[in-house]
């Protein structure tokens, strides 16, 4: 990509939750780095409650590389926290990396190369062996499962959150404005030039992952009904798989009451019942959760809330964005 409408070469984006004792030796190490073009630092603190915007600030006055501080006034979660980083990133390449220093440094100029010189819009990283916790490796690959049916993806890319994207990429992702953004389903609409490269994952340095059973459950929701409407899909084939069973055992009832005495079981009845009942209740919280986000969506719930924003040395400091 022509870099000429682009103050820096390289963008590096980095959401920071609880990570103030490993942001200063991820900024210290991305610092370091020399990729074509130079690069830049984007650190956006999403309503962490440690001290991570002490640091931050403190590192926005001393770093040698241009980096810019943005703070969220609440938390609103890692993907919101990664499109307002992208809004105010200005590379021809931005990359996605967390702040707990898994993603190893050194595996950014790997991975800004192989998509400048490849001419992908996205490269995605994969891992021969992640240092996750092992439910969380299990929720991972159930996502990635769910992604292969919800989203025009290729078959069997990974979706890591340590990711390239080239400028239009994130021009046209950040595009979108509502609650619930799931960074990947909106690059699958955009681009299909998509490839992937093998990198190192390191054990966390310090503390314990902020992902819960919660905070997954939430970004599955984020796929599937932000892109998909195969759950509804789903709901009407369990709605008509329900009405056959339904179907079948009103026969069973008639040929019991025409040719035999026998009267019929109330542990069957109430099986059959509480059945086609818990089938009703999914159905209709499928639905629910697709008009409660299009109603939050429709009354402006923000994205992203920026409450500060301390611009990079080499720019002239902008008006603060929301």
């Amino acid at each position: 990509m022509n870099n000429e409408n682009h103050p820096v070469g390289l963008s590096i984006v980095v959401p920071v939750y609880r990570g103030a004792a490993t942001v200063g030796r991820l900024v210290e190490a991305l610092s370091a780095l020399k990729p074509a073009g130079g690069i830049e630092i984007v650190l956006v603190n999403d309503g962490s409650p440690d001290e991570s915007g002490d640091v931050c600030r403190a590192l926005a006055a001393s770093a040698t590389v241009p980096l810019t501080y943005l703070e969220h006034a609440r938390n609103f979660g890692e993907h919101n926290a990664v499109m307002t980083g992208l809004r105010h990133a200005r590379g021809a390449y931005i990359i996605t990396m967390d702040d707990d220093l898994q993603n190893p440094p050194e595996e950014v100029l790997r991975l800004y190369d192989h998509a400048r010189l490849g001419g992908w819009d996205v490269v995605y990283t994969r891992y021969a062996k992640k240092e996750h916790e092992g439910w969380r490796n299990l929720g991972s690959r159930f996502a990635n499962k769910v992604a292969d049916l919800l989203l025009d993806k290729p078959k069997g890319l990974y979706l890591s959150s340590f990711r390239c994207m080239s400028a239009l990429v994130a021009r046209e992702v950040t595009r979108y404005s509502g609650p619930y953004p799931y960074i990947d389903g909106l690059i699958m609409q955009v681009t299909q030039r998509i490839s992937s490269i093998e990198v190192a994952h390191y054990p966390r340095a310090e503390g314990r992952s902020n992902y819960n059973l919660r905070r997954l459950v939430r970004l599955w929701l984020n796929l599937a009904t932000n892109f998909s409407v195969l759950p509804l899909r789903f709901a009407i084939f369990a709605g008509a798989a329900m009405a056959g069973i339904g179907f079948l055992a009103a026969l069973v009832v008639v040929i019991e009451a025409l040719f035999f005495f026998t009267p019929s079981g109330w542990a069957s009845t109430m099986t059959l019942t509480l059945l086609i009942a818990g089938v009703q209740f999914m159905m209709l919280g499928i639905v629910g959760e697709y008009v409660g986000r299009a109603f939050l969506s429709a009354n402006g719930k923000p994205q992203g809330v920026v409450r500060e924003r301390v611009a990079p040395r080499d720019a002239v400091r902008a008006p603060e964005e929301a």
